[in-house]
């Protein structure tokens, strides 16, 4: 994008856009063609903040520290998660861990590193998005997921999962 193409963009009111090719019959502006410009200025990153209970899940499952998600889940969690091939659902810590987290992640997928989290949080929910190396027989793997979650009495209440699948690197 050329610069200045939506005017100066001050410290208050920073905006991104998104371009394609040249805008057709613009003679005041030969520049490319603005589809969609996004307000930044309100966006909030809590990616360097002290842990939120996103961070603390994607740096539990990291480890596979069953226990310490357990501990996160609220007893009576609504969660579901969407993989490549299947829905998920369960309401209690337990069928989390067991019918769906030791699912995910098998004995013998060995997490290597979390290789990045980030979080935000908006109205009365939280975003983390965190992303694994993981080496199993099949080889080594890039897995990445985006969760959104509420919290309710100091735990994870409600959440919902996105799941890449294992991506192979």
């Amino acid at each position: 994008m050329k610069s200045g193409a939506l005017g100066p963009l001050s410290d208050r009111d920073r905006t991104a856009a998104i371009t394609v090719g040249p805008r057709v019959g613009a003679a005041e502006w030969p520049g490319p063609t603005v589809i969609a410009a996004v307000n930044v200025s309100t966006m909030t990153t809590t990616t360097a903040a002290g842990p939120t209970l996103g961070k603390a899940f994607a740096e539990a499952l990291a480890k596979k520290d069953f226990p310490a998600l357990g501990a996160l889940l609220h007893p009576d969690i609504d969660f579901r998660g969407l993989t490549p091939r299947r829905n998920w659902e369960a309401g209690t810590p337990d069928d989390v861990i067991q019918g769906i987290l030791r699912q995910w992640f098998e004995d013998s997928d060995h997490i290597d590193d979390l290789v990045h989290v980030e979080t935000d949080a908006f109205a009365d929910r939280q975003r983390v998005s965190y992303r694994f190396h993981v080496t199993n027989p099949d080889g080594r793997h890039l897995v990445e997921q985006q969760a959104y979650l509420e919290e309710r009495d100091g735990k994870i209440g409600w959440m919902r999962v996105l799941c890449s699948g294992f991506r192979p690197i």
